[in-house]
């Protein structure tokens, strides 16, 4: 068990629990999520969670996805009202003062991945406009290489189409989570900011084009195809051979 683990209090464990199954409900029976991992995901550890930005669904998509608790960044100023800053609190979310020093919150984050947790990074800054993955901006940089914990890299897809920016509330819909191959300190540590921000962009890209192509119609193979179309043929002569015939009456003489 981790330090993070231990050191909450029941009734936090109860809020995070219960919010979890209920999100895990909801988003199965209006959006039937699914997930598919390239690979295993570390039990416990710090782990920086960098994620494609479609819509203000992302954190709850991404959380009820994983087996373990993710961190998710939040204004500080969101924690003046009480009993939204318990609930907050009870989420493990990350207070970022947007006044304070970029310094400032960058040591917030990094203290938080050092103690072992699982932060949600969405790298493009904003939500999408279109849907697909846009520019990553490099401030996730120095929290990947001063942290020394893995990237795990996640595409979300569908999720836009469910909630665009343009809409003020979500609508059902299908949607699809592409976690990728971990980047490990290891693959990190050699390569300059331009060569881990293109490497990190190309898994996004590669992730997000899996996704798309898992919720695309697919084609039925040629066998499939001929199944089909006999089955067709069987009930269109069925259909004919019960059918009853009718009488017209004919068209007076000219």
């Amino acid at each position: 068990m981790s330090a993070r683990k231990g050191s909450r209090s029941l009734p936090a464990r109860i809020v995070y629990d219960s919010l979890w199954t209920l999100s895990r409900a909801l988003t199965l029976v209006l959006f039937g999520i699914r997930a598919r991992f390239a690979g295993p995901v570390p039990a416990e550890g710090g782990l920086l969670v960098l994620s494609t930005h479609q819509s203000h669904l992302d954190p709850v998509l991404l959380g009820v996805s994983m087996n373990r608790r993710l961190s998710s960044l939040a204004r500080h100023s969101l924690y003046t009202f009480r009993p939204l800053g318990m609930l907050i609190t009870a989420l493990d979310a990350v207070p970022i003062d947007r006044d304070a020093p970029g310094v400032a919150a960058l040591r917030a984050i990094i203290d938080r991945l050092r103690s072992g947790a699982a932060v949600v990074i969405f790298p493009e800054g904003t939500r999408t406009p279109n849907g697909r993955p846009q520019p990553l901006k490099n401030g996730f940089l120095v929290l990947a290489r001063r942290s020394g914990v893995p990237i795990l890299p996640v595409a979300i897809v569908g999720a836009w189409e469910c909630w665009p920016r343009t809409r003020w509330f979500p609508v059902p819909g299908r949607v699809r989570l592409e976690f990728g191959r971990l980047i490990e300190p290891a693959e990190i540590a050699p390569l300059d900011d331009g060569a881990l921000l293109a490497l990190c962009a190309a898994r996004l890209d590669e992730l997000d084009r899996r996704g798309r192509e898992a919720l695309a119609p697919r084609a039925l193979s040629p066998r499939r195809a001929l199944a089909r179309d006999a089955r067709q043929l069987r009930h269109s002569a069925a259909r004919q051979a019960t059918a009853q015939p009718t009488e017209r009456p004919l068209p007076p003489p000219a």
